[in-house]
């Protein structure tokens, strides 16, 4: 089974570990230090020139998605039950 991310994005629903809302990224300590690992490794994609409104963190990668936290969860969860 597929997620769609947005844009042409697409990923293996195998592959998802975690969906956050953007907001995380500045409310946390532990979340900047993955979030900056994460790009000095450049493990960042970001989908589409459209405001990110989400993070969609892969076994691989980090993406920032143009599509809300709360939407990616519903097509996640209609895949894993």
């Amino acid at each position: 089974m597929f997620i769609h991310l947005g844009g042409e994005k697409i990923i293996r629903a195998s592959e998802l570990v975690a969906i956050f809302d953007v907001s995380i990224e500045k409310s946390s300590k532990i979340s900047k230090q993955f979030l900056s690992h994460a790009a000095k490794e450049r493990h960042i994609e970001i989908i589409g020139e459209e405001e990110c409104k989400s993070l969609v963190v892969t076994k691989t990668t980090v993406y920032y998605s143009p599509i809300s936290s709360s939407t990616l969860k519903k097509r996640a969860h209609h895949l894993l039950v």
